[in-house]
């Protein structure tokens, strides 16, 4: 007997639960007593994806209101993350980056957690599901295209 067709409904259901689950695991692999809180390192994230911002873009990326991240960055500056220097181009403003100390506990960082994260592939998929593994990846990342090329459509 074939299996039913899979709905896109139940399917973006699944994936979404399947990507928040891992997610969460990763992020909360970071935040210990000597790594960032969550909150934190989706800032430094965004920093190091984007580059130097101004903290009303990096509010922008983070999708809450600048009034909500003033302690966050206060305390990445206060803690060698991050540093600030004046804007270019608008006196007005600073553009917030991550700092060479940064960079490297950043990196350090998503180092650990991509180790922690082959071993867990290593230790419970055989060779076979690995290949399928990056294939679904390639899917996830067309899904991911999709939906910002839909929201930048949107934003027009």
């Amino acid at each position: 007997m074939a299996s039913p067709i899979p709905d896109p409904a139940q399917c973006a259901s699944r994936l979404r639960a399947s990507v928040s689950q891992l997610s969460r695991q990763l992020r909360s692999g970071s935040a210990g007593p000597d790594g960032p809180s969550v909150a934190k390192l989706s800032v430094l994230g965004q920093l190091h994806r984007h580059g130097p911002c101004t903290p009303t873009a990096l509010a922008g990326l983070e999708r809450v209101k600048l009034q909500s991240l003033t302690r966050l960055l206060a305390e990445l500056e206060a803690e060698g993350w991050i540093g600030r220097a004046p804007h270019p181009s608008d006196g007005r403003q600073w553009l917030l980056s991550l700092t060479a100390e940064g960079v490297r506990r950043l990196k350090a960082l998503m180092r650990r957690r991509e180790a922690a994260l082959a071993e867990a592939i290593g230790a419970t998929l055989d060779v076979g599901q690995r290949a399928l593994l990056l294939q679904a990846c390639g899917l996830i990342d067309g899904i991911a295209a999709a939906l910002d090329s839909g929201s930048a459509a949107a934003e027009s």
